[in-house]
């Protein structure tokens, strides 16, 4: 049979041929197909020709690297066959029919090495042959670019180019493409000044990784640049574009300019302050090297913070600050200066000084000043107290209560904390005061501690005199308000004694009148209760004698109330008693003391008294006994 068919075949042709007429064929197919790596890829061969598409020879091949032809796939009008032994035996897969005009060559799974020319063939059992060529185009992106920056400063004195940082990006294909950017300006190479370098590595899977490197001299305004990285890479149908993140450098450069100020204290200086100077250039070079002088004193100091501890007036001045670099070259140092004021205030200084005399009745006056570079407010105080403001001290008709030491304070009020004081002691002469009043004492004690306390300038004498005619100097002790003396007077007697203080103005005295007080003794009564056990003739007694009492100064009062508790006994005996005769309560009859009796009934209550030792001894029934009855 299919020799019948071949033959067949031969004989159209044959005719064909013998008639001298061919058959047009024409292929169509897209210049390139472009696919992702590891997807499918669709190349779609489409024909068509004059002897109608019936019986056709359709064959597919790829170019080599060589350009050779390698078919991969043959089929007519009953036979297909995927050629064995090629990259794509078991990849491809064929699709659509030779009478539609119209194959599809799928392969899958595309790998890099797949990026070849795809050749589809189409022949005409007249002879009539026509082929079309599509190019396979593979993509895969790139991983995300990363950024690296120079970690060590660059100076503009650098005569080459130096490295700023390094661009990579990984795994992609094609080969991605990178672009340097200083502040949004892409970045082209420039002779001796800017140069990009970059080089591509083949990853053994056939991916490109690219690294790129940005070289450039520096000049001062890049210490604030932004430099970073763009990567444009293709994809099918597409161009992508990413980029990296900022990145600074460090420029070293010199300073064209210095400043210098007073960090701290902030606002006026004054003597005793931390004084804190700082200097500072507008450049950035590690080997700076700032020195700050003092021109008042020639004073310097190889440093950029000045502190001086409890400054004075000998600190105030004009400081300067200069900046050498020995790496850079200038023409003449870069200086700046600034002045320092220290304000002070002297020791306060009062006339008279430290102590002072005035008369009782005239006038105190006296000075407070301090030299101070500021205006001074002046207040004095005594106890803590203000009595005067301003350097004048005056007090009229002065009294011993202005006596005392008072204190000058004066302060700055433009500065905190910025004061002096200085003291002075008054003294106000004239004849001594005694604070007590004359007085009388009433007291029983053989001896009263009498006391008196006396003011004056000089200091008085003071004696006690008492009326038996003794006479007693003693050492008066001084205190806050004066003078005081203590002196322990003798009582046997009614007695006066007389503090007598005196100085070289005169003298003062008070009276203490003393009268002795004797003792009073007070007997109280003692009510004895006897109890009797079994037999009424038995009885166990108790006595207490009566106590007696001292009376102190306050005797009469304990007297008195010793005797009302006194009566209230008596009269609860008597009471008792009457209640026992029957004469209250409805009681009437005597009881026998001879009847048995438990031992709650056999009471005998004894009442003495301290003018007799009689016992009168009362039985249950009230009756009196005589004593061989107890």
């Amino acid at each position: 049979m299919a020799l019948r068919v071949v033959s067949s075949l031969l004989v159209g042709l044959l005719l064909l041929h013998t008639w001298g007429a061919w058959a047009d064929v024409q292929v169509n197919m897209e210049d390139k197909v472009e696919v992702v790596l590891g997807e499918t890829a669709q190349i779609t061969c489409m024909f068509t020709s004059d002897d109608g598409i019936g019986a056709m020879i359709i064959q597919w091949f790829y170019v080599t690297r060589s350009s050779e032809k390698v078919r991969i796939y043959y089929q007519d009008t009953t036979t297909n066959i995927v050629d064995r032994g090629t990259p794509f035996t078991d990849r491809i897969s064929m699709n659509g029919s030779i009478a539609a005009g119209e194959m599809v060559l799928t392969i899958r799974n595309v790998v890099l090495e797949d990026e070849l020319e795809i050749i589809c063939l189409v022949k005409s059992l007249t002879d009539g042959t026509a082929e079309g060529r599509t190019k396979l185009r593979v993509f895969e992106a790139p991983n995300l670019p990363t950024i690296e920056a120079v970690q060590t400063g660059l100076s503009v004195s650098d005569e080459e180019p130096s490295k700023i940082g390094t661009c990579e990006v990984k795994n992609g294909y094609p080969k991605p493409n990178v672009t340097w950017y200083r502040n949004n300006t892409p970045l082209r190479s420039i002779a001796a000044e800017l140069s990009v370098v970059s080089s591509t590595t083949t990853e053994s899977s056939g991916l490109y990784s690219v690294k790129s490197q940005l070289n450039m001299k520096v000049v001062k305004e890049d210490k604030d640049a932004e430099f970073y990285c763009e990567v444009t890479y293709f994809v099918p149908g597409a161009t992508r574009m990413t980029e990296t993140s900022r990145i600074n450098v460090t420029v070293y450069y010199p300073h064209d300019a210095v400043n210098i100020w007073v960090e701290s204290p902030v606002g006026k200086i004054k003597e005793g302050d931390k004084l804190k100077v700082h200097c500072e250039g507008n450049g950035n070079s590690p080997s700076s090297v700032f020195t700050i002088t003092h021109a008042n004193s020639g004073s310097s100091w190889d440093t950029n913070m000045l502190e001086l501890f409890n400054v004075s007036r000998l600190n105030k001045g004009v400081y300067e600050c200069e900046s050498f670099d020995p790496e850079f070259i200038v023409d003449s140092p870069v200086t700046h200066n600034t002045s320092v004021f220290v304000h002070y205030l002297d020791a306060a200084v009062v006339k008279p000084e430290e102590t002072m005399q005035v008369q009782q009745g005239e006038q105190l006056q006296a000075t407070c000043n301090a030299l101070s570079s500021l205006q001074t407010n002046t207040v004095w105080f005594k106890d803590g107290e203000g009595v005067s403001n301003g350097h004048s001290l005056i007090i009229n008709n002065v009294t011993f209560d202005t006596s005392g030491i008072y204190e000058c304070v004066v302060t700055v009020p433009e500065i905190d904390g910025m004061s002096t004081s200085s003291t002075l002691n008054v003294n106000v002469a004239g004849p001594p005061q005694i604070m007590e009043k004359d007085s009388d004492i009433e007291t029983s004690d053989k001896s009263v501690q009498l006391e008196c306390h006396a003011r004056g300038y000089p200091a008085p004498e003071m004696e006690w005199t008492t009326s038996d005619g003794k006479v007693t100097k003693t050492t008066p002790t001084e205190t806050e308000g004066g003078f005081h003396s203590v002196f322990t007077v003798q009582v046997s007697s009614n007695i006066t004694a007389v503090c007598q203080a005196s100085n070289k103005y005169g003298s003062d005295a008070v009276t203490f009148n003393i009268k002795a007080t004797t003792h009073t003794t007070t007997t109280t009564t003692t009510t004895t209760t006897t109890t009797t056990i079994s037999d009424p003739a038995v009885v166990t007694e108790s006595v207490h004698p009566p106590k007696k009492i001292q009376k102190e100064s306050n005797g009469v009062i304990i007297a008195v109330i010793i005797i009302c508790i006194l009566l209230l006994a008596i009269l609860g005996a008597v009471l008792y008693f009457l209640y026992k005769k029957g004469k209250i309560c409805g009681r009437s009859g005597k009881q026998d003391l001879t009847k048995g009796k438990s031992s709650k009934d056999n009471i005998v209550v004894e009442m003495k008294s301290d003018n007799t030792e009689e016992a009168i001894l009362l039985g249950v029934n009230g009756e009196k006994q005589p004593p061989n009855d107890q």
